[in-house]
Protein backbone atom coordinates (compact mmCIF):
# COMPACT_ATOMS: atom_id res chain seq x y z
CA UNK A 1 0.00 0.00 0.00
CA UNK A 2 2.96 2.26 -0.46
CA UNK A 3 2.47 5.49 -2.35
CA UNK A 4 3.40 5.60 -6.01
CA UNK A 5 2.89 1.91 -6.69
CA UNK A 6 2.31 1.32 -10.40
CA UNK A 7 -1.06 -0.09 -11.48
CA UNK A 8 -1.27 -3.47 -13.17
CA UNK A 9 -1.25 -3.71 -16.91
CA UNK A 10 -4.33 -4.62 -18.92
CA UNK A 11 -7.94 -4.28 -17.86
CA UNK A 12 -7.16 -4.02 -14.17
CA UNK A 13 -4.72 -1.21 -14.86
CA UNK A 14 -7.32 0.70 -16.88
CA UNK A 15 -9.84 0.38 -14.06
CA UNK A 16 -7.29 1.61 -11.55
CA UNK A 17 -6.33 4.57 -13.70
CA UNK A 18 -9.95 5.57 -14.30
CA UNK A 19 -10.73 5.51 -10.58
CA UNK A 20 -7.50 7.37 -9.77
CA UNK A 21 -8.40 10.19 -12.15
CA UNK A 22 -11.97 10.44 -10.85
CA UNK A 23 -10.84 10.54 -7.24
CA UNK A 24 -8.14 13.12 -7.90
CA UNK A 25 -10.51 15.39 -9.82
CA UNK A 26 -13.20 15.24 -7.16
CA UNK A 27 -10.72 15.86 -4.37
CA UNK A 28 -9.71 19.06 -6.15
CA UNK A 29 -13.34 20.16 -6.52
CA UNK A 30 -14.07 19.69 -2.82
CA UNK A 31 -13.83 22.50 -0.29
CA UNK A 32 -10.87 21.09 0.85
CA UNK A 33 -19.04 -7.14 5.04
CA UNK A 34 -21.88 -7.74 6.92
CA UNK A 35 -24.42 -10.59 6.71
CA UNK A 36 -26.83 -10.31 3.79
CA UNK A 37 -30.56 -10.83 4.24
CA UNK A 38 -33.12 -11.33 1.52
CA UNK A 39 -35.96 -8.88 1.09
CA UNK A 40 -38.94 -9.91 3.28
CA UNK A 41 -40.93 -12.67 1.53
CA UNK A 42 -38.76 -12.37 -1.60
CA UNK A 43 -36.51 -15.25 -2.56
CA UNK A 44 -36.54 -15.16 -6.35
CA UNK A 45 -33.19 -15.91 -7.99
CA UNK A 46 -31.75 -13.54 -10.58
CA UNK A 47 -30.63 -14.31 -14.10
CA UNK A 48 -27.00 -15.48 -14.05
CA UNK A 49 -24.51 -12.83 -15.20
CA UNK A 50 -20.77 -12.94 -16.00
CA UNK A 51 -19.80 -10.53 -13.25
CA UNK A 52 -16.17 -9.90 -12.47
CA UNK A 53 -14.37 -7.32 -10.35
CA UNK A 54 -10.73 -6.87 -9.52
CA UNK A 55 -11.31 -5.39 -6.10
CA UNK A 56 -13.40 -5.96 -3.00
CA UNK A 57 -14.22 -3.87 0.04
CA UNK A 58 -15.06 -0.27 -0.79
CA UNK A 59 -13.24 -0.19 -4.12
CA UNK A 60 -9.72 -1.31 -3.22
CA UNK A 61 -7.77 -1.01 -6.45
CA UNK A 62 -5.46 -3.66 -7.94
CA UNK A 63 -2.51 -1.77 -6.46
CA UNK A 64 -3.91 -2.14 -2.94
CA UNK A 65 -5.08 1.43 -2.35
CA UNK A 66 -8.60 2.73 -1.93
CA UNK A 67 -9.32 5.26 -4.64
CA UNK A 68 -12.47 7.07 -3.63
CA UNK A 69 -13.76 10.66 -3.72
CA UNK A 70 -14.05 10.88 0.06
CA UNK A 71 -14.43 14.65 -0.25
CA UNK A 72 -16.69 14.47 -3.29
CA UNK A 73 -18.79 17.62 -3.61
CA UNK A 74 -22.01 17.96 -5.55
CA UNK A 75 -21.69 20.12 -8.65
CA UNK A 76 -24.29 18.99 -11.18
CA UNK A 77 -27.20 17.97 -8.99
CA UNK A 78 -29.85 20.54 -8.22
CA UNK A 79 -30.13 20.69 -4.40
CA UNK A 80 -33.87 21.39 -4.66
CA UNK A 81 -34.44 18.20 -6.66
CA UNK A 82 -32.50 16.05 -4.20
CA UNK A 83 -33.61 17.71 -0.96
CA UNK A 84 -36.17 14.96 -0.27
CA UNK A 85 -33.32 12.43 -0.08
CA UNK A 86 -31.78 14.13 2.95
CA UNK A 87 -32.48 13.46 6.63
CA UNK A 88 -34.54 10.34 5.99
CA UNK A 89 -33.59 6.92 7.32
CA UNK A 90 -32.99 4.82 4.18
CA UNK A 91 -32.82 1.02 4.30
CA UNK A 92 -30.20 -0.37 1.90
CA UNK A 93 -30.48 -3.20 -0.60
CA UNK A 94 -28.30 -4.53 -3.36
CA UNK A 95 -30.01 -5.27 -6.69
CA UNK A 96 -28.71 -7.40 -9.55
CA UNK A 97 -29.04 -5.84 -13.05
CA UNK A 98 -32.56 -5.41 -14.39
CA UNK A 99 -33.31 -7.38 -17.56
CA UNK A 100 -35.44 -5.72 -20.23
CA UNK A 101 -35.94 -2.46 -18.35
CA UNK A 102 -36.80 0.45 -20.65
CA UNK A 103 -36.70 4.03 -19.45
CA UNK A 104 -39.32 5.07 -22.04
CA UNK A 105 -41.95 2.85 -20.38
CA UNK A 106 -41.96 4.40 -16.90
CA UNK A 107 -45.64 5.37 -17.12
CA UNK A 108 -46.58 1.83 -18.13
CA UNK A 109 -44.51 0.41 -15.27
CA UNK A 110 -46.22 2.75 -12.81
CA UNK A 111 -49.68 1.54 -13.91
CA UNK A 112 -48.65 -2.12 -13.74
CA UNK A 113 -47.01 -1.72 -10.35
CA UNK A 114 -50.06 0.11 -9.03
CA UNK A 115 -52.35 -2.71 -10.17
CA UNK A 116 -50.03 -5.30 -8.63
CA UNK A 117 -50.02 -3.52 -5.26
CA UNK A 118 -53.80 -3.16 -5.31
CA UNK A 119 -54.25 -6.84 -6.14
CA UNK A 120 -51.88 -7.93 -3.38
CA UNK A 121 -53.63 -5.70 -0.84
CA UNK A 122 -56.96 -7.27 -1.86
CA UNK A 123 -55.47 -10.74 -1.40
CA UNK A 124 -55.30 -11.83 -4.98
CA UNK A 125 -58.50 -10.35 -6.38
CA UNK A 126 -58.10 -9.24 -9.98
CA UNK A 127 -57.62 -5.50 -10.45
CA UNK A 128 -57.97 -3.81 -13.84
CA UNK A 129 -54.93 -1.83 -14.93
CA UNK A 130 -55.66 1.91 -15.11
CA UNK A 131 -58.63 2.07 -12.75
CA UNK A 132 -58.63 4.59 -9.89
CA UNK A 133 -56.66 3.12 -6.96
CA UNK A 134 -56.17 4.16 -3.35
CA UNK A 135 -52.38 4.01 -3.88
CA UNK A 136 -50.91 6.11 -6.65
CA UNK A 137 -47.57 5.00 -8.12
CA UNK A 138 -45.11 7.36 -9.82
CA UNK A 139 -41.80 6.39 -11.46
CA UNK A 140 -39.36 9.08 -12.55
CA UNK A 141 -35.72 9.52 -13.45
CA UNK A 142 -33.27 11.47 -11.30
CA UNK A 143 -30.81 12.38 -14.03
CA UNK A 144 -28.52 14.37 -11.70
CA UNK A 145 -27.70 11.39 -9.46
CA UNK A 146 -24.92 9.56 -11.28
CA UNK A 147 -21.14 9.50 -11.09
CA UNK A 148 -19.87 8.87 -14.60
CA UNK A 149 -21.16 8.64 -18.15
CA UNK A 150 -21.48 4.88 -17.79
CA UNK A 151 -23.87 5.20 -14.85
CA UNK A 152 -27.59 5.00 -15.47
CA UNK A 153 -29.69 7.88 -14.12
CA UNK A 154 -31.25 7.09 -10.75
CA UNK A 155 -34.82 5.79 -10.73
CA UNK A 156 -37.33 7.04 -8.14
CA UNK A 157 -40.42 5.06 -7.14
CA UNK A 158 -42.97 6.95 -5.05
CA UNK A 159 -46.19 5.64 -3.55
CA UNK A 160 -48.86 8.15 -2.53
CA UNK A 161 -52.11 7.63 -0.67
CA UNK A 162 -55.41 9.17 -1.69
CA UNK A 163 -58.11 9.35 0.94
CA UNK A 164 -61.40 7.76 -0.12
CA UNK A 165 -63.38 10.83 0.86
CA UNK A 166 -61.03 13.35 -0.79
CA UNK A 167 -61.78 15.14 -4.04
CA UNK A 168 -60.13 14.23 -7.33
CA UNK A 169 -58.02 17.41 -7.26
CA UNK A 170 -56.83 16.96 -3.68
CA UNK A 171 -53.11 16.53 -3.10
CA UNK A 172 -51.86 12.97 -2.63
CA UNK A 173 -49.87 12.14 0.50
CA UNK A 174 -46.55 10.31 -0.09
CA UNK A 175 -46.36 7.16 2.05
CA UNK A 176 -43.28 5.38 0.66
CA UNK A 177 -40.16 6.18 -1.36
CA UNK A 178 -37.65 3.94 -3.03
CA UNK A 179 -34.87 4.70 -5.47
CA UNK A 180 -32.32 2.80 -7.51
CA UNK A 181 -28.96 4.36 -8.31
CA UNK A 182 -25.40 3.76 -9.43
CA UNK A 183 -22.64 6.27 -8.65
CA UNK A 184 -19.32 5.27 -10.20
CA UNK A 185 -20.51 1.71 -10.68
CA UNK A 186 -18.53 1.54 -13.92
CA UNK A 187 -17.00 -1.89 -13.47
CA UNK A 188 -20.37 -3.58 -13.14
CA UNK A 189 -21.83 -1.62 -16.07
CA UNK A 190 -18.91 -2.55 -18.32
CA UNK A 191 -19.30 -6.29 -17.77
CA UNK A 192 -23.02 -6.92 -18.25
CA UNK A 193 -24.57 -8.11 -21.53
CA UNK A 194 -26.96 -6.12 -23.67
CA UNK A 195 -30.51 -5.52 -22.37
CA UNK A 196 -29.39 -5.33 -18.73
CA UNK A 197 -29.64 -2.10 -16.73
CA UNK A 198 -27.25 -1.67 -13.79
CA UNK A 199 -28.69 0.15 -10.78
CA UNK A 200 -27.09 -1.92 -8.00
CA UNK A 201 -28.08 0.22 -4.99
CA UNK A 202 -31.67 0.47 -3.79
CA UNK A 203 -32.77 2.64 -0.86
CA UNK A 204 -36.24 2.55 0.67
CA UNK A 205 -38.06 4.71 3.20
CA UNK A 206 -41.47 3.75 4.50
CA UNK A 207 -43.43 0.67 5.51
CA UNK A 208 -41.58 -2.60 4.98
CA UNK A 209 -44.75 -4.11 3.52
CA UNK A 210 -44.57 -1.66 0.59
CA UNK A 211 -40.87 -2.42 0.16
CA UNK A 212 -41.69 -6.12 -0.13
CA UNK A 213 -44.45 -5.48 -2.69
CA UNK A 214 -42.36 -3.15 -4.85
CA UNK A 215 -39.37 -5.48 -4.65
CA UNK A 216 -41.51 -8.48 -5.57
CA UNK A 217 -42.88 -6.73 -8.66
CA UNK A 218 -39.43 -5.64 -9.84
CA UNK A 219 -38.03 -9.13 -9.31
CA UNK A 220 -40.83 -10.78 -11.28
CA UNK A 221 -40.83 -8.16 -14.03
CA UNK A 222 -37.09 -7.67 -14.58
CA UNK A 223 -35.66 -10.98 -13.32
CA UNK A 224 -33.49 -9.30 -10.67
CA UNK A 225 -32.78 -10.08 -7.04
CA UNK A 226 -33.00 -7.79 -3.98
CA UNK A 227 -30.92 -8.47 -0.86
CA UNK A 228 -30.64 -6.49 2.35
CA UNK A 229 -27.29 -4.73 2.52
CA UNK A 230 -25.67 -4.79 5.95
CA UNK A 231 -22.54 -2.77 6.80
CA UNK A 232 -19.70 -4.49 8.63
CA UNK A 233 -17.80 -2.81 11.50
CA UNK A 234 -14.77 -2.62 9.21
CA UNK A 235 -16.70 -0.70 6.57
CA UNK A 236 -18.20 1.54 9.25
CA UNK A 237 -14.67 2.45 10.33
CA UNK A 238 -13.81 3.38 6.74
CA UNK A 239 -16.91 5.57 6.56
CA UNK A 240 -16.27 7.47 9.78
CA UNK A 241 -12.64 8.07 8.80
CA UNK A 242 -13.57 9.46 5.40
CA UNK A 243 -16.54 11.53 6.56
CA UNK A 244 -14.66 12.94 9.54
CA UNK A 245 -12.12 14.35 7.08
CA UNK A 246 -14.68 16.41 5.17
CA UNK A 247 -14.56 20.16 5.59
CA UNK A 248 -17.83 22.02 6.09
CA UNK A 249 -18.55 25.73 5.78
CA UNK A 250 -20.92 25.74 8.74
CA UNK A 251 -20.70 24.40 12.27
CA UNK A 252 -20.70 20.62 12.26
CA UNK A 253 -22.21 18.15 14.70
CA UNK A 254 -20.05 15.82 16.75
CA UNK A 255 -18.58 12.66 15.29
CA UNK A 256 -20.21 9.80 17.19
CA UNK A 257 -19.36 6.11 17.31
CA UNK A 258 -21.70 3.61 18.97
CA UNK A 259 -20.35 0.26 20.16
CA UNK A 260 -22.26 -2.80 21.29
CA UNK A 261 -20.67 -4.80 24.12
CA UNK A 262 -20.98 -8.56 23.46
CA UNK A 263 -21.74 -11.46 25.79
CA UNK A 264 -23.69 -9.54 28.42
CA UNK A 265 -26.95 -10.59 30.05
CA UNK A 266 -28.43 -7.17 29.26
CA UNK A 267 -27.65 -5.22 26.08
CA UNK A 268 -25.13 -2.44 26.60
CA UNK A 269 -24.15 0.25 24.09
CA UNK A 270 -21.28 2.70 24.48
CA UNK A 271 -21.51 6.07 22.75
CA UNK A 272 -18.24 7.86 21.96
CA UNK A 273 -18.54 11.49 20.76
CA UNK A 274 -15.61 13.46 19.33
CA UNK A 275 -15.57 17.17 18.51
CA UNK A 276 -15.67 17.47 14.69
CA UNK A 277 -12.60 19.72 14.54
CA UNK A 278 -10.61 17.27 16.65
CA UNK A 279 -11.68 14.34 14.47
CA UNK A 280 -10.73 16.19 11.28
CA UNK A 281 -7.37 17.29 12.74
CA UNK A 282 -6.61 13.68 13.64
CA UNK A 283 -7.51 12.41 10.18
CA UNK A 284 -5.42 15.14 8.53
CA UNK A 285 -2.37 13.94 10.44
CA UNK A 286 -3.06 10.33 9.42
CA UNK A 287 -3.93 10.67 5.72
CA UNK A 288 -0.87 10.82 3.50
CA UNK A 289 -2.33 11.45 0.05
CA UNK A 290 -5.59 13.38 -0.58
CA UNK A 291 -8.02 11.29 -2.61
CA UNK A 292 -6.42 8.03 -1.55
CA UNK A 293 -7.02 6.05 1.64
CA UNK A 294 -5.31 2.90 2.88
CA UNK A 295 -6.35 0.30 5.40
CA UNK A 296 -3.32 1.27 7.46
CA UNK A 297 -4.51 4.87 7.70
CA UNK A 298 -7.99 3.82 8.81
CA UNK A 299 -6.47 1.48 11.41
CA UNK A 300 -4.25 4.24 12.78
CA UNK A 301 -7.19 6.64 12.96
CA UNK A 302 -9.34 4.15 14.87
CA UNK A 303 -6.46 3.06 17.14
CA UNK A 304 -5.89 6.68 18.16
CA UNK A 305 -9.56 7.03 19.08
CA UNK A 306 -9.46 3.77 21.03
CA UNK A 307 -6.31 4.81 22.89
CA UNK A 308 -7.81 8.15 23.88
CA UNK A 309 -10.97 6.49 25.18
CA UNK A 310 -8.99 3.91 27.16
CA UNK A 311 -6.81 6.61 28.67
CA UNK A 312 -9.87 8.28 30.19
CA UNK A 313 -12.24 5.39 30.89
CA UNK A 314 -10.03 2.26 31.00
CA UNK A 315 -12.30 0.52 28.50
CA UNK A 316 -10.99 -1.32 25.44
CA UNK A 317 -13.40 -0.36 22.67
CA UNK A 318 -11.60 -2.71 20.31
CA UNK A 319 -13.24 -5.58 22.22
CA UNK A 320 -16.71 -4.20 21.43
CA UNK A 321 -18.53 -4.16 18.09
CA UNK A 322 -18.86 -0.91 16.15
CA UNK A 323 -22.55 -0.74 15.17
CA UNK A 324 -23.16 2.89 14.16
CA UNK A 325 -21.25 5.98 13.08
CA UNK A 326 -22.62 9.52 12.81
CA UNK A 327 -21.05 12.64 11.33
CA UNK A 328 -22.29 15.90 9.85
CA UNK A 329 -22.09 14.23 6.42
CA UNK A 330 -24.12 11.08 7.10
CA UNK A 331 -24.87 8.38 9.62
CA UNK A 332 -24.77 4.62 9.03
CA UNK A 333 -25.89 1.63 11.08
CA UNK A 334 -24.63 -1.93 10.75
CA UNK A 335 -28.16 -3.11 9.90
CA UNK A 336 -27.90 -1.22 6.61
CA UNK A 337 -29.73 1.96 7.55
CA UNK A 338 -28.25 5.24 6.33
CA UNK A 339 -29.24 8.86 6.79
CA UNK A 340 -27.62 11.40 4.44
CA UNK A 341 -27.39 14.80 6.08
CA UNK A 342 -25.43 17.06 3.72
CA UNK A 343 -26.35 17.58 0.06
CA UNK A 344 -22.85 18.76 -0.83
CA UNK A 345 -21.43 15.28 -0.24
CA UNK A 346 -24.36 13.25 -1.53
CA UNK A 347 -22.41 11.77 -4.51
CA UNK A 348 -19.50 10.73 -2.31
CA UNK A 349 -21.76 8.91 0.14
CA UNK A 350 -23.64 7.19 -2.68
CA UNK A 351 -20.40 6.07 -4.28
CA UNK A 352 -19.39 4.22 -1.12
CA UNK A 353 -22.81 2.60 -0.85
CA UNK A 354 -22.72 1.64 -4.54
CA UNK A 355 -19.37 -0.08 -3.94
CA UNK A 356 -20.83 -2.07 -1.04
CA UNK A 357 -23.86 -3.08 -3.10
CA UNK A 358 -21.73 -4.25 -6.03
CA UNK A 359 -19.45 -6.20 -3.69
CA UNK A 360 -22.47 -8.07 -2.35
CA UNK A 361 -23.74 -8.82 -5.87
CA UNK A 362 -20.38 -10.35 -6.68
Amino acid sequence: MAEGRAPRAGADGKKFERRRRAAAAMAEEAPEDGAARTLPSLRRLSRALPFGRSHGRLGISPSGRLIVPALCSQEKADPQKTAFLLRKAWTLYSVTPLYGFRRARLRDYARLLGAFIAAEKQKGLAVEVGVELDIKVALSSLADIRGSELDQAALLVQLSSRSQGSSRNSEDKPVWWGWFCSVFGDELSENVPEHFTCLPLFLSHGAESYTALVGSWFQKTFDCCFRRLAISPLNLSWMVAMWAGCKLDRAASAVELVFSVPRLAQPLDISYAIHPEDAKALWDTVQKTPGEITQEEVDVFMDCLYAHFHRHFKIHLSAAKLVKVSTAIASAHCDGIVKILHSQYLPGVLMLLTELAISQIQ
